[in-house]
């Protein structure tokens, strides 16, 4: 009986308690959320003020991360063009001691010194000029006595000689290389047959 009498003592209590709150419109915290079908005129033009303030701020983060977007695509596009405008300038200084090597090759012609003088200085350029190249990543396809391979060689003609195999190459016309292990330009050969 006891239990029957606090418990209709304490319902008689928070039932006050209540009544009370709503009677003084006590406030309810800040961080509870009322649903906007109870919120009061000024409640929703706060809430519309602070949903604005926030659509604002979004907004300009928003710009603000395109406009970084440009800048890094802009910045991208300018070092691309950089280095496509520069990407052999390292291969053109160590070409310029060839270009000077054949310019002096010129002006000793032209002094009437002996042509084998001239030969040497033709042949030290060029090889001068093809370690240029080879330290570049150049390298010449084999060729010559090579069987005929139609992803290095461009078969020209054909010969009959009976001394190699038929399908092998038998002459070079023009050198083949690859750069860096691919074909840049393939050796225009001819090719035996029987």
């Amino acid at each position: 009986m006891e239990k029957e009498e606090q418990k209709v003592g304490g319902s008689s209590l928070e039932d006050s308690g209540e009544r009370a709150e709503e009677e003084h419109g006590s406030e309810p915290d800040k961080d509870e959320e009322i649903p906007l079908e109870k919120m009061t005129k000024l409640q929703l033009l706060e809430k519309v003020k602070e949903v604005q303030d926030l659509a604002d701020n979004n907004f300009d983060l928003y710009l603000r991360s395109q406009a970084d977007i440009d800048n890094v695509r802009k910045r991208a596009q300018k070092d691309k063009t950089d280095l496509l405008k520069f990407s052999n300038e390292s291969l053109i200084k160590q070409l310029l001691p060839v270009a000077d090597s054949l310019e002096k090759a010129v002006a000793h012609s032209e002094e009437g010194n002996s042509i084998d003088a001239l030969r040497e200085g033709v042949e030290l350029t060029l090889k001068a000029l093809m370690d240029t190249l080879d330290n570049a990543g150049l390298e010449e396809v084999k060729s010559l006595g090579e069987p005929f391979d139609p992803n290095f060689h461009e078969a020209i003609s054909k010969q009959e000689d009976s001394s190699v195999k038929p399908g092998t190459v038998i002459q070079e016309l023009q050198k083949g290389y690859l750069l860096n292990e691919r074909l840049i330009r393939p050796s225009m050969v001819i090719i035996s047959k029987n």
